[in-house]
């Protein structure tokens, strides 16, 4: 009998949230799975590790399914790196994270907490996905994505992920019928524009809550965006060689005096 494979599920919305307790669900149809997930919130962590303090890890359970779980009180990327070194018996097949409830296409790949634990493992070498969904809201529904992420999965579980890539998936918030297909992207060319509302507390100390407004200047229709915009599952191959290999020659030509 074929092994199965073996699936180590993570996110940064916490390990009780619902995107990743779909995500666990959807794994089980797939194969063995463990998961290793913060005990809170990480969202927006990027890929920030624990040095300064101890981490801790305790196995949990949730509900009757067969998964082995773990609560971690680390970030995503550090929960990807303590379930491949420490908990595990063998390096995993495969690294989910997610279902995140929000986006991380364009420019919120740089800050989710959820794709630098899909990057993470890619560096380890280990194929990896996330799974978002554009939908902040705790009671998000992820029963249209459900299919989707099964197919997506058991693809690149048979072709293989190129080393050293992470996919990056985000889902349209719209009912399962109205997905139009799946698209393969690149990364929009958008960004934040900040803004900080300040305030006083009753104490009369100033703080101040960030906000702001999505710019997108990428009007090409193979971005991420325009995807998602139009109804589609966007794809983007990732990875975390930031070198602009483009550029390298033009900066050769750079005379440093």
């Amino acid at each position: 009998m074929k092994k199965k494979p073996l699936i180590l599920v993570t996110n940064d919305d916490g390990i009780s949230a619902p995107g990743i307790r779909t995500l666990i669900s959807i794994m089980n149809k797939i194969g063995e799975v463990v998961v290793v997930a913060p005990d809170s919130p990480q969202s927006a962590m990027g890929h920030a590790i624990t040095i300064n303090s101890t981490l801790e890890c305790s196995a949990v359970k949730f509900d009757k399914g067969p998964q082995k779980e773990y609560s971690c009180s680390g970030t995503p990327a550090d929960c990807v790196k303590l379930g491949i070194n420490e908990l595990l018996e063998r390096k995993p097949d495969i690294c989910v994270s997610g279902i995140n409830h929000g986006s991380n296409s364009s420019i919120n790949v740089i800050y989710s907490g959820t794709m630098s634990a899909a990057i993470e493992a890619s560096i380890e070498g280990i194929p990896a996905i996330g799974f978002s969904l554009l939908d902040y809201r705790w009671g998000a529904d992820f029963e249209p994505l459900k299919k989707y992420v099964e197919i997506i999965t058991k693809t690149a579980l048979k072709n293989g992920i190129p080393e050293g890539n992470a996919l990056n998936v985000n889902f349209p918030k719209v009912e399962s019928d109205k997905i139009r297909g799946i698209k393969i992207c690149r990364q929009a060319k958008a960004f934040w524009i900040e803004k900080f509302d300040k305030r006083t507390n009753p104490q009369g100390k100033e703080y101040y809550w960030l906000t702001g407004e999505f710019i997108d200047e990428d009007k090409n229709i193979d971005t991420d965006e325009w995807a998602l915009k139009n109804k589609y599952i966007s794809v983007v191959p990732v990875k975390f060689d930031l070198t602009d290999h483009k550029n390298i020659n033009k900066l050769k030509s750079w005379k440093f005096k």
